[in-house]
């Protein structure tokens, strides 16, 4: 390539000067094109734009990226003064530059901007220089400087600096195209490192675990990779660890930062059964291995399904809501210790603190702040009041497809999350052993009697839902039907509330209600017992069903659907035992 600008640069002598011009910026172009080093690229150009001018040493100076410095990228002639750093608005080049004009300086002795510090450092002369703005529309990328003219008194001429002027337009376009594809170069190496990314943390999430597992979460990036994670760890026992994190920033960093704390948290976890001392470990390992300014934000804990309760840490995250089981009242749980990766120990002697949260049939929620910050169809935030509503009016669901109803109802058509959404939901769906309950079950489903199921609860209307799954346990276990089956719940869901609002009434802290479920051959009895004082049997009656008033009800539904429905003498005439029958 540089014989053929050589050829270009002898044709100027033989007088043809404009296809000379043409030729050396085709040429300069083509070999722009063919290299991928900037160094080189510009070198190779102002050594070419150097000889064709004739001229002893050029240099290019291009624009830093904050716009304060002209800095020497290349030069050509005796002396190297690659990396020199001039303020942007000094001497002879800052004034090319803002001006955003070339400038001819014949005599440099008769310019005050010209500063001989080069040349008293280097021994060069400088007498005259040319000065050419690398200009592109509004912007300027830097100059070209072309000093001392290499035949004659030295001195350059008007005619040189419309030459320089020309090729520096050239160099302008060719600098650029040459940015233009080492950023396309960036972007696709970028683009396929975020796709690797957002990959191995796909694959980090924990699997789905099934409609009817108790643990559901969901992890939405608002970019290609997400700075946001969950984990879900079910435990040979039975018990859960769970979690949701939260990394500060955005990015790669972010990125590699969520994957190290949940690699953490999944391998600890195995060795330890307290949340506290969890958090404790995951914040010493990353605050000796460095985080690189950035925290993590992660509340999470041990989950057991038998009893119903969470042992929980927070540290620094968003409040985790419980619903209650009807679905009405939220109970927020505040972080008390800062996030991890901020400093060893930052919790104190004793880990983060700890809290055991009873569900007692509800649901609980954990999120980061991609959910109250989602835009809503308004245009404005949702906030912690929309995430409630959002919660509430789909409480009934279950947890699988709560999660796809409320991420679906703000991840707007055609717009992308302001933030990386994720969402954790607990449901306490079992039923659980109360202190002084005994659950005997017959050896078989072929026994014909005996007592199949007994619960003992509080006498609070969260545990109803406990006796209502107590309930279709034991129709299940007499085989049957699901009519069947929804008559006694109604039967017993009714009878019970009625102790709840009427037995255990005035009381400070309500007694307990005791179920017992007893298959006597082709019958099923159920015994609810309270230890409120004796009821009056004579004022409880159906009221007559032409009568409009409200209340009465409850007994003519329990009689409808039951065979048989009466008061009878409790054991140690202690309290009130009702008795259900329904044949099978």
């Amino acid at each position: 390539m540089s014989e053929a600008v050589d050829e270009m640069i002898a044709d100027v002598a033989d007088g043809g000067e404009v296809q000379g011009h043409l030729g050396l910026i085709a040429a300069m172009t083509r070999e722009f094109t063919a290299t991928r080093d900037a160094d080189v690229m510009a070198k190779t150009g102002l050594e070419r734009i150097t000889k064709y001018v004739g001229a002893e040493a050029a240099s290019l100076f291009l624009i830093d990226d904050n716009g304060k410095e002209l800095v020497c990228s290349a030069c050509s002639g005796p002396v190297d003064i690659t990396g020199l750093r001039i303020p942007a608005d000094a001497g002879i080049v800052g004034r090319v530059y803002n001006g955003r004009s070339g400038q001819m300086v014949r005599d440099v002795t008769k310019d005050a901007d010209f500063g001989a510090m080069v040349d008293e450092q280097t021994g060069f002369t400088t007498k005259s220089i040319l000065c050419a703005p690398l200009s592109l529309g509004d912007d300027c990328l830097g100059c070209i400087e072309i000093i001392n003219k290499n035949t004659g008194d030295g001195l350059f001429e008007t005619d040189d600096l419309t030459l320089l002027e020309t090729l520096a337009g050239a160099a302008t376009l060719a600098i650029h195209n040459f940015r233009l594809t080492q950023q396309v170069v960036t972007q696709e190496r970028e683009r396929h490192e975020l796709e690797l990314a957002a990959q191995i943390q796909r694959q980090l999430l924990p699997p789905d675990g099934g409609a009817e597992f108790r643990v559901h979460g969901i992890n939405m990036a608002a970019r290609s990779v997400s700075g946001d994670f969950y984990d879900i760890l079910p435990l040979a026992d039975g018990r859960i660890w769970f979690n949701v994190g939260d990394v500060s920033g955005k990015g790669m960093n972010a990125a590699l930062l969520m994957a190290k704390t949940s690699s953490l948290f999944r391998c600890l976890a195995k060795a330890t059964e307290n949340p506290g001392r969890l958090f404790d470990a995951i914040n010493s390992e990353l605050c000796e291995t460095g985080t690189h300014g950035l925290f993590v934000t992660m509340a999470g804990g041990l989950f057991d399904p038998t009893t119903g309760k969470i042992l929980m840490a927070n540290a620094g995250h968003e409040p985790p809501l419980l619903l209650d089981g009807f679905g009405e009242q939220f109970t927020f749980f505040e972080a008390e210790a800062p996030p991890l990766g901020i400093m060893p120990g930052i919790a104190g002697p004793d880990g983060y603190p700890t809290h055991e949260i009873d569900l007692n049939g509800g649901t609980f929620y954990i999120f980061t702040d991609g959910l109250t910050e989602a835009t809503t169809f308004g245009g404005g935030m949702l906030g912690i009041d929309g995430a409630r509503a959002l919660i509430r009016e789909h409480a009934e669901e279950s947890p699988d497809r709560q999660l796809n109803s409320i991420t679906g109802a703000v991840r707007l058509p055609g717009q992308s999350l302001r933030d990386d959404l994720t969402m954790l939901v607990i449901k306490d769906m079992g039923v659980h052993e109360e202190p002084g309950s005994t659950v005997p079950v017959p050896d078989s489903k072929d026994s014909v009697s005996g007592q199949i199921l007994r619960l003992r609860v509080p006498a609070k209307a969260d545990r109803l839902k406990v006796i209502r799954a107590g309930t279709e346990q034991a129709a299940s276990f007499c085989d049957a039907d699901e009519s069947w089956t929804t008559d006694l719940v109604m039967a017993v869901d009714e009878a019970c509330q009625n102790v709840i609002r009427h037995a255990y009434s005035g009381w400070d802290e309500p007694g307990d209600i005791v179920v017992d479920f007893i298959r006597d051959t082709d019958r099923l009895i159920v015994h609810l017992m309270d230890f409120a004082e004796p009821v009056d049997q004579a004022k409880i009656k159906s009221r007559d069903l032409d009568e409009v008033r409200p209340g009465g009800l409850g007994v003519h539904l329990i009689k409808s659907v039951t065979d048989e429905a009466i008061f009878v003498d409790p054991p140690e005439g202690v309290g009130n035992l009702f008795k259900l029958t329904k044949r099978l």
